[in-house]
């Protein structure tokens, strides 16, 4: 998989966006989903990233900055037919080592508890990540799981 900077505008990005946050909202009681749109996408606090297999995009995956120090992955999600071959755990992997290139000591995330979200928290974990509190304006809530990754640790 190649990894590229995020293009926000580019059709393919568009659709595989708006699946992600449909299916995302779909999936979570109402108030509970957190997945970015295109202009949360857009913000000045988000890197974002696409990831390609030849012409097809397989993957997206963002970067959110809370402070020096700690960061928020957002918008992690793999083509449903490209699924079970890597491409989640690459961009997750590219996401890591972006957040240590940017000097940040933590890494961390919000998911979804119901069944839908399990094979993202079993990528999670498998990376590292455990669950923690809500953070940076996040709240408890039973439609929500939390986890962290102490990039200090983990190198």
């Amino acid at each position: 998989m190649q990894i590229r900077t995020g293009d926000t505008f580019d059709p393919r990005v568009i659709a595989l966006l708006d699946h992600h946050v449909t299916a995302a909202r779909a999936q979570t009681a109402p108030g509970s989903a957190h997945a970015l749109d295109l202009s949360g996408l857009r913000a000045p606090d988000i890197a974002f990233w696409t990831g390609w297999d030849g012409e097809t995009l397989v993957a997206v995956g963002a970067l959110k900055t809370l402070s020096a120090e700690h960061g928020e992955v957002k918008s992690m999600h793999t083509l449903q037919t490209t699924r079970r071959r890597g491409f989640g755990g690459e961009m997750l992997r590219h996401i890591v080592t972006e957040a240590r290139a940017r000097g940040m000591a933590r890494l961390s995330l919000e998911t979804g508890s119901w069944d839908y979200f399990k094979p993202a928290l079993a990528l999670y974990r498998a990376h590292g990540f455990v669950l923690c509190g809500p953070f940076e304006g996040y709240v408890e809530d039973p439609n929500s799981l939390f986890l962290t990754l102490d990039l200090s640790a983990s190198r």
